[in-house]
């Protein structure tokens, strides 16, 4: 694991303040953005770039979310302290670092076998409340349920009712929704034990999530 510099530590603090120009008001996020070496993610070809507000490439054509995307996802969740979060996307893990970094307690998933072994080389160093899961995002883990939170990470047509049915009364479920080549940032709160209610929070664009495993 490569080593979270003066130099690294300089460079966030910077990134926050740019987060903070954008519109990321809630403290506890630019916090954790702050605190977590997003450097320790990337392919060390792309280490210079670690701190530059824009996604990168990682293994098995996915990519390292833009941090202004993980900001504003991760505020629309509105974390507190030991909520119980279900991530469906683990990707490169940054996302479910600043999720646990505030407190919560992360339940995270990965379709992609190699993607999945190879994030918890690093996460688990790092000493996080972090459980990993190799499945079908579509699915949930609905032997683990019900959760506070829901996150997903990859762009997705719509919500599936059994993640729906995963949260608690009152949680909330964020996700990007829409075709393909763009999508909207969806948050969804769970009013009653049939009754959603959903806002929308700009446009986003994501790799699309896949069924099954790989």
């Amino acid at each position: 694991m490569s080593a979270d510099t003066p130099m690294h530590q300089g460079m966030r603090k910077k990134l926050v303040s740019k987060l903070r120009e954008k519109g990321i008001h809630d403290e506890a996020v630019l916090d954790a953005i702050n605190r977590v070496p997003r450097h320790l993610f990337m392919d060390s070809s792309f280490l210079k770039f670690a701190y530059i507000d824009q996604a990168f490439p990682i293994a098995e054509g996915q990519t390292i979310s833009q941090p202004y995307t993980v900001a504003k996802q991760t505020e629309l969740l509105g974390i507190q302290p030991h909520m119980k979060v279900l991530e469906i996307g683990t990707g490169s893990g940054y996302q479910a670092a600043v999720l646990a970094t505030m407190g919560a307690r992360v339940y995270t998933m990965e379709r992609i076998r190699n993607l999945f072994i190879n994030v918890q080389v690093y996460l688990k160093k790092m000493n996080l409340n972090i459980q990993f899961f190799y499945g079908d995002g579509y699915k949930g883990l609905p032997a683990f349920a019900p959760f506070d939170r829901i996150l997903i990470t990859a762009a997705i047509p719509e919500i599936p009712e059994l993640l729906l049915c995963q949260l608690v009364i009152g949680g909330i479920l964020v996700a990007p929704t829409g075709s393909a080549n763009a999508q909207t940032m969806t948050r969804i709160i769970r009013t009653g034990e049939k009754s959603f209610k959903s806002s929308h929070h700009g446009y986003f664009v994501f790799v699309p999530m896949r069924k099954g495993k790989a």
